[in-house]
């Protein structure tokens, strides 16, 4: 079964996360309340006793040489006075209860469900009978307490005693309809229960009892047949049914045949059955609280707001209204030169863009001012103008033009927005500001994919260094995973210093984030496994998703030794894809292209980032995948079409400037910028943390060596045509895969079993990547001796 832990009620704290009582301070604090409440009882209780006599102390509390009547001293003495004369009267008793389970709860670490209600109902009990017994008892003000007794005053002022006897009739009413569910329907149901059972007793009860030769006079000689209703024949002695709805199912009387038969049949409604597994699924979440992941490293502590820098100065916008009036001067100018009216025009200032919208004059092409965009441009003398034509949504031509003095949008400023902080998403990502200096918030579990491409040093890295933060900043370790590939050796490796915390490796791997890219076809193939295990669970759950499954599992509805467990997501993040491309191909993009078309579902979200979005690295099974894509800064249209479908992203001004597009509109934002300083804080301060034995393990992957090949020297198995493939590798002295393909026109894949089968056999070496295999044979004679060898 799932692991039994209690959930206790966090406690909110300033940073808007939440700490948890350990089971020993519960322990400790449910005991302090429980002997409270027994003092509370026995001081309340003799207070009635001793309250004359103990009247004069009450200012003597300090003086050691003084003693009450009470039981509890002058403890008992004064704060049965607070509660008792000052407080409620009488009522105040219910106090002890309440304190009492309160306790209780906590020191066996019960379920708090319905506590708040018993405290909530306690004090409407403790209010009404004060006021009652204030209102029947005038003379006893000791019955109803102070308050009681000046409620009824302040009452009688306004409504007089009637008035206040009918408030109190009220307050009852609201008890007994909302605590004991009580109604006149249930009332009348009961009296008429009562009768009719009573009448069917004096009916079947005999007045004497009557011996076998009494009964043999009393039988007639020929039994009876029964009677048999015909419910499908419409007779006029008998009348159709009547449905009596009572509260413990439907009674169905069928009229009489006659005046002597009296013939009843009742009908109960039978409650829907709940499952085994959903009964013991309930128990369990009673007695122990859902299943909490996180509870492994409940200590865990989020990264705090004081870790990021605040770069720029005070974070706002610099509005210049002379840029403002002097670029709209010249957008007015430069169209009026080319005949085109503007009817209106109005600006929107971002951090690093402004938009200026434009409304034409009736009668004027979007076209022809959307061809204008390189005379704008020259006439603002201005780098990356960009039209919009129009505006998705509104009835205006969008002219963003580049701020002279940008602003820098701080990760800071991003991560403390109440956009980010109370984002209800599975993985939220704060990827910056847009135009109009709104916080830009994300969910990559709806992406479900992220495409990000721009040239050097546009901010591609500064912009995974985002994502990565926004979820640390979000997410528990026991929530999220992350597999790191890091080509270039020197962007992610910061993120080893929580290996055990978050990142996901291989188990024969020493280093979790992965920089050799002939590893990387062993990960991504493990991913995959993992997928396929991933989608078997969900099917024996009954299941379609993530979401679904893990909060089945939290339910305790799932049972871990049926091989069932808490499923985190994992983010699988490349840094340099095109890199990946050229060294391992069709190694790396099938595997890749499996993920993305399937692994949405289960979990698996993949984060891809590239310099070169040319179309052999980004190919259509890859675009087709990821609709969430981002374009920084690039050198050419093609590239920006490549990527986005449209042009725009030629016409960026780097340093993060950036579009975003999830299938649909294109959006400007300016990523927010994260140094590697503050990184490197972050990620110092969750490994500096109580972490998990070894980081999370994905599935052994058994599928051959570092270089990706499976190597198997049967003789038996080998193909038919090994030797001629053989030969023409040795004649040719070229060891590839496309050779073979084109000289004894096979397939690839056959092709490349061939040379797996080649390297194995000694004729050629092994994998070098793009490079070709080095043949080890020298000629026809060497490889007819190597053959024979092996037969023998």
């Amino acid at each position: 079964m799932a692991k039994k832990v209690k959930k206790s009620k966090p406690i909110a704290t300033k940073k808007g996360r939440s700490l948890k009582l350990s089971k020993k301070n519960k322990i400790i604090l449910g005991s302090l309340l429980m002997l409270f409440s027994i003092a509370l009882f026995f001081s309340f209780v003799s207070f009635y006793f001793t309250w004359q006599a103990d009247q004069s102390l009450l200012s003597e509390f300090s003086d050691r040489n003084e003693q009450a009547k009470n039981l509890l001293n002058k403890f008992g003495a004064s704060i049965s006075h607070f509660f008792v004369y000052k407080g409620f009267g009488l009522a105040s008793l219910i106090f002890t209860f309440l304190f009492f389970i309160t306790g209780l709860h906590l020191f066996l670490s019960l379920d708090k469900k319905g506590l708040l209600r018993k405290w909530i109902w306690g004090l409407i009990f403790i209010i009404w009978i004060s006021i009652t017994l204030g209102f029947f008892a005038e003379k006893r003000p000791l019955l109803g307490g102070i308050v009681g007794y000046e409620m009824n005053d302040f009452l009688q002022d306004y409504t007089g005693k009637i008035g206040v006897f009918l408030l109190l009739l009220f307050g009852l009413t609201v008890i007994f309809v909302r605590l004991f569910q009580f109604t006149p329907e249930t009332i009348i149901n009961y009296f008429k229960q009562k009768s009719s059972s009573l009448g069917t007793d004096l009916k079947t009860k005999p007045s004497k009892a009557i011996d076998q030769s009494d009964l043999a006079e009393v039988l007639p000689e020929k039994e009876e047949a029964p009677q048999v209703i015909d419910t499908y024949t419409h007779k006029k002695d008998i009348p159709p049914l009547q449905l009596d709805d009572t509260e413990d199912g439907f009674k169905v009387e069928v009229g009489k045949s006659d005046e002597e038969d009296d013939i009843a049949m009742e009908v109960e409604k039978i409650k829907e059955e709940v499952e085994d597994t959903d009964l013991l699924s309930n128990k369990l979440v009673e007695d122990f609280g859902e299943f909490d992941p996180t509870l492994e490293l409940g200590n865990y502590k989020f990264p705090t707001i004081e870790l990021l820098d605040q770069h720029g100065v005070g974070g706002g916008i610099t509005i210049n209204q002379e840029e403002l009036e002097e670029n709209k001067n010249k957008i007015v100018e430069t169209l009026r030169n080319y005949k085109i009216g503007i009817a209106q025009i109005k600006a929107t200032i971002g951090p690093t863009v402004t938009l200026y919208e434009i409304v034409p004059e009736a009668g004027v092409r979007i076209s022809k001012i959307k061809n204008l965009e390189d005379d704008i441009a020259l006439s603002l003398a201005a780098l990356g103008i960009r039209i919009i034509a129009p505006i998705p949504g509104k009835g205006t031509i969008g002219i963003e033009v580049p701020n002279k003095n940008a602003t820098i949008v701080s990760m800071r400023s991003v991560i403390a927005s109440p956009k980010f902080q109370k984002a209800e998403m599975e993985l939220p990502i704060a990827f910056g500001k847009t135009i109009s200096n709104e916080t830009f918030v994300v969910d990559l579990a709806k992406m479900p994919h992220l495409l990000m491409a721009g040239a050097t040093g546009q901010g591609k890295s500064v912009g995974l260094n985002a994502v990565l933060t926004s979820l640390l900043y979000k997410k528990h370790p026991a929530e999220v995973k992350f597999v790191l590939v890091d080509p270039k050796k020197v962007e992610l490796t910061l993120f080893n210093k929580i290996e055990r915390h978050f990142l996901a490796k291989l188990p024969d791997v020493e280093e979790a984030i992965i920089t050799d890219n002939t590893k990387v076809i062993n990960t991504l193939n493990s991913l995959c496994i993992e997928m396929d295990d991933r989608y078997e669970l969900l099917k024996l759950a009954m299941v379609r998703n993530i979401k679904e499954y893990n909060t089945k599992f939290k339910a305790r509805k799932l049972n871990p030794n049926d091989g069932h467990k808490f499923l985190p997501y994992i983010v699988l993040v490349i840094d340099e894809f095109a890199d990946l491309i050229m060294t391992a191909g069709k190694e790396v993009e099938t595997p890749i292209a499996r993920l993305a078309q399937l692994a949405r579902a289960i979990g698996i979200h993949l984060i891809i980032a590239t310099q070169r979005p040319s179309v052999n690295v980004i190919t259509g099974i890859i675009k087709a995948n990821f609709p969430a894509r981002i374009a920084f800064r690039v050198t050419s249209k093609i590239d920006s079409r490549t990527i986005l479908d449209a042009q725009g992203a030629d016409q960026l001004i780097g340093r993060g400037d950036m579009l975003f597009t999830q299938g649909n509109d294109v959006t400007r934002i300016q990523c927010a910028f994260v140094d590697t300083p503050e990184v490197a804080k972050i990620t110092e301060y969750i490994g500096s943390q109580r972490a998990y034995p070894d980081a999370h393990m994905l599935p052994e992957y058994v599928g051959g060596d570092d270089s990706g090949t499976s190597l198997d020297n049967d003789i038996s198995e080998r193909d038919a045509m090994f030797r001629e493939a053989a030969e023409v590798i040795v004649v040719a002295q070229q060891g590839s895969a496309s050779l073979i393909q084109r000289k004894l026109k096979l397939g690839y894949n056959r092709a490349g079993r061939i040379i797996d089968q080649l390297e194995a056999a000694g004729i050629v070496g092994s994998f070098e990547g793009s490079k070709a295999r080095q043949v080890l044979v020298q000629d026809m004679y060497a490889l007819d001796q190597l053959l024979e060898n092996e037969k023998k």
